[in-house]
């Protein structure tokens, strides 16, 4: 598809600014986009209704780049002269949303397409007319964004070149004012403007831009890059929540390992997760195995369709942190479980000043790192309370996780794993092995093997429906 809408170009691109006053138009004899293949139906008459209302509307961003890269795209969404009221106005199916940055969603069923107004530059100063439309802090930070304008100024305020590509679904032509498709070409995150002004604005799109190159495998170029590290502790003021949103786009979409590997090379992993980069500092090899599994796996369980939950990630990111608290507190007089539990309290607190984690995630965190204290503890009738326990397989997969990253469990994974396959009968011999060998309960049990190794159950380091 590429090489098509590449082949087609036949004057050379122009050196000019990212953005320009008139785009550069790619006809349909230059493109493979077509209005009835791949494009939301939906999508295409909130368009054409628009249009014929009277207002400029266009399909614009991550759509029209995913189609031209031959991705299925996520969601469909909509630039217009349109202001919010006057889209409403249009669809009874509509409803505006948001204060920071007002929105139309167009609501089709379970489909939503989400219609912005084409927005103009940020005023620098109180003598703009629309300076009570936006707001920013003393960094620079936008704090409101309401300023409506035309659909050059539009292209101008978006953030990277590969999103402000425009197509028109009537006529299916693409506008590109900021050369997006030069740099889908050459496979280049590339913001528009000045790099660190454009940082200063929104510290988030330090993170998007990292999320993309992750998602598309791009590079981010020189000058974005530059000054990325030097910016990244203004990612502390942004609101917890918001990063709480961020966070999840970043890992949970089928990539982690590969935006993992870039937070660390651009310093952001830090002002996200300042107890688990501390960690890496202090037990770099443990640290990173343990990650860069989890995500792995996580990645892997996405592909495959399956369920992941965003306890179990934070758990494992968080992790390698708990030992050396625990440690910490013991050393002041707390007993063992005492100080797990309280080191635990503390750690997830700190995080949750930084990333605001929900109580519907807290809570499954504490329950998964509980289980690693008590899956040692089999004796008696243990062993059988564990298996009912609803997050018992949450824990056990924690726990093999663990032991990939290089944890010594002296075969504790191993015995579950055995465990529960066994029949009653071969469960209360286990039992009575444990309480005949010469460590405790809670200590390493028995090798035991049956014609070779058995195949452990779970253990992909995401956690199983049960641990959701």
């Amino acid at each position: 598809m590429l090489k098509k809408l590449f082949q087609s170009l036949r004057s050379p691109l122009r050196r000019a600014k990212h953005t320009r006053s008139t785009p550069e138009v790619l006809s349909n004899r230059q493109h493979p986009l077509r209005r009835g293949q791949n494009i939301s139906r939906h999508a295409t008459s909130v368009v054409e209704r628009l249009q014929h209302a009277g207002y400029q509307a266009y399909l614009v961003g991550g759509c029209v780049r995913d189609l031209l890269l031959d991705l299925e795209p996520k969601d469909f969404d909509v630039a217009t002269s349109a202001t919010p009221e006057q889209v409403r106005a249009e669809f009874r199916n509509a409803r505006v949303i948001g204060r920071r940055f007002k929105l139309v969603h167009v609501h089709f069923g379970r489909e939503i397409i989400e219609v912005a107004t084409f927005r103009a530059g940020h005023p620098q100063g109180d003598e703009d007319e629309n300076s009570h439309l936006a707001a920013r802090n003393e960094s620079g930070r936008i704090l409101r964004d309401n300023v409506y304008g035309s659909l050059e100024e539009d292209a101008q305020r978006r953030d990277f070149t590969i999103n402000a590509l425009y197509f028109d679904v009537t006529g299916e032509r693409i506008l590109d004012y900021a050369r997006g498709v030069h740099d889908i070409r050459n496979r280049l995150i590339r913001l528009i403007g000045d790099p660190e002004q454009r940082y200063l604005e929104d510290p988030v799109r330090m993170l998007r831009a990292v999320r993309f190159a992750a998602k598309l495998g791009f590079e981010i170029e020189k000058h974005s890059a530059a000054p990325i590290v030097k910016l990244a502790p203004m990612l502390r003021d942004i609101p917890a929540a918001r990063l709480f949103d961020e966070v999840l786009k970043l890992f949970l979409a089928g990539y982690a390992e590969r935006t993992f590997e870039l937070l660390l090379h651009y310093g952001l992993f830090a002002p996200l997760f300042p107890a688990s980069a501390a960690a890496l500092k202090h037990n770099p090899g443990y640290t990173e195995r343990l990650i860069r599994q989890a995500l792995a796996n996580t990645d892997l369980r996405i592909q495959q369709g399956k369920p992941v939950t965003p306890a179990f990630l934070f758990a494992a990111l968080l992790w390698p942190a708990l030992p050396a608290r625990a440690a910490q507190l013991q050393a002041r007089g707390l007993a063992p479980i005492p100080a797990v539990q309280e080191a635990a309290h503390e750690l997830i607190s700190e995080q949750c000043q930084r990333i605001a984690v929900p109580k519907r995630f807290t809570m499954p965190i504490r329950e998964i790192w509980d289980m690693q204290e008590r899956l040692p503890r089999r004796s008696g009738k243990r062993a059988d309370l564990l298996l009912e326990n609803p997050r018992f397989r949450a824990g056990y997969d924690f726990l093999l996780l663990r032991e990939s990253a290089g944890d010594d469990t002296g075969g504790l994974g191993d015995w579950w794993t055995d465990y529960q396959d066994a029949s009653d009968s071969e469960r209360r011999r286990m039992i009575r092995d444990l309480t005949s060998s010469p460590s405790d309960s809670s200590g390493a049990p028995r090798k035991r093997r049956r014609g070779g190794s058995r195949r452990r159950r779970g253990g992909d380091g995401t956690g199983t429906p049960a641990g959701e």
